[in-house]
């Protein structure tokens, strides 16, 4: 299935490689686990235009239904990849790709406040505690975590006579890994399609850029896509938990075509245009789901729980992206789930676009998030 408007005719610095250039127009590509999603926009002085967007589903070109998960052969991405773009009508071949965050290895470290020369060469020896494959094989990238205010690790001395109170400044590190077969993987697709992608992005940092602006508080961002759903908590800017739950919103499907002994794409039209209404007619529709998605806001609740009682911080709101997040009825079911303030992503709100295209946009626009989200990253350059 594909929806789409148009409105015109080396490795170890995965992170850093971008265009040096922001004239024109740029392609955001999210290849998902059931679908791609492609957004292309235009710089128009400080703000950025949508020109064309599209999503195609994964599911057919692996011979199973809509909205299933696929884990597909390289050749089979290239082909719904070229699809898509000739769908959508893209007219650049300029733009970045997003990497899926179960590509990659995340993890929030203490190391001691040193000088960035040292810290460079000390991350990579401190990484191996963390990564359970050969350095070799992955491409690492890290950042210091900025912090309201520095940790002091004191050793108390056990006398007087003792030497005098050591205090060790520390600081956390944000270390990221992503497989070096996977970037190759990558790059092996635009190459094929004949792209000028030249920067990849793991989708986590992509969607942020596009739903948060600058939140001083902890925000959850809950993504729910096919296969799983992923939990990250972002506090002032960056990332300092991520979980991943390995339920989504095909299993919503799985469950509804099981509960009412009905085929898989009926499941997923009522998913869709039925989903979940307090009080409404479908009460077994509304049943199933509810109980499917417990277990998802159950996991979520207890990843909120240790942040906050390990940080001493609330959590202000939770931003609900992910295909997953268009089901009917499922803000209000997140917000009674997570006893929390819940919105919808509403990553289209950056951009320009046809105001008769407000509410399909606000819609459809957490399926779009790191999308659109890679692509703003050259465009505010």
């Amino acid at each position: 299935m594909i929806q789409f408007l148009n409105r015109s005719s080396p490795m170890a610095n995965f992170l850093s490689n971008i265009f040096k250039k922001s004239e024109g127009s740029v392609l955001g590509i999210d290849i998902g686990a059931s679908a791609i999603k492609i957004v292309q926009i235009r710089k128009k002085g400080a703000r950025a235009v949508l020109e064309t967007y599209g999503t195609l589903s994964l599911g057919p070109y692996a011979g199973v239904e809509i909205g299933r998960a696929t884990v597909l052969q390289p050749e089979k991405v290239i082909a719904a990849l070229t699809d898509i773009l000739r769908e959508a009508k893209t007219t650049t071949r300029k733009g970045g790709l997003t990497i899926p965050f179960g590509s990659t290895l995340m993890s929030v470290i203490e190391m001691p406040s040193v000088d960035p020369r040292q810290m460079a060469s000390m991350v990579p020896i401190e990484a191996r505690k963390y990564i359970p494959v050969p350095i070799t094989e992955v491409s690492l990238d890290w950042s210091v975590v900025p912090k309201e205010e520095v940790a002091l690790r004191t050793e108390e001395p056990e006398s007087a006579d003792k030497a005098p109170i050591r205090k060790t400044k520390m600081e956390d590190v944000l270390l990221v890994a992503i497989h070096n077969e996977t970037l190759r993987e990558y790059q092996e697709i635009v190459k094929k399609v004949n792209l000028e992608a030249n920067f990849f992005e793991i989708e986590i940092f992509s969607t942020i850029r596009a739903v948060l602006d600058k939140n001083i508080s902890p925000v959850l961002i809950l993504d729910m896509g096919a296969a799983s759903t992923k939990l990250y908590i972002v506090d002032r800017g960056i990332v300092r938990a991520s979980h991943t739950i390995s339920r989504g919103s095909q299993d919503v499907t799985l469950t509804l075509a099981s509960g009412l002994s009905v085929a898989p794409d009926k499941a997923e039209i009522l998913k869709r245009t039925i989903g979940w209404e307090k009080g409404g007619t479908r009460k077994d529709v509304a049943d199933i789901i509810s109980l499917t998605v417990d277990h998802i806001f159950s996991e979520a609740k207890h990843v909120i729980s240790n942040y906050q009682t390990k940080h001493m911080k609330s959590i202000e709101k939770a931003i609900l992206v992910g295909g997953g997040s268009n089901m009917k009825g499922f803000t209000e079911l997140a917000q009674a789930g997570l006893q929390m303030p819940v919105e919808l992503g509403d990553p289209f709100s950056k951009v320009e676009a046809p105001a008769f295209l407000t509410d399909v946009l606000k819609k459809n626009g957490p399926e779009f998030t790191a999308a659109l989200g890679i692509a703003l990253r050259r465009i505010q350059e």
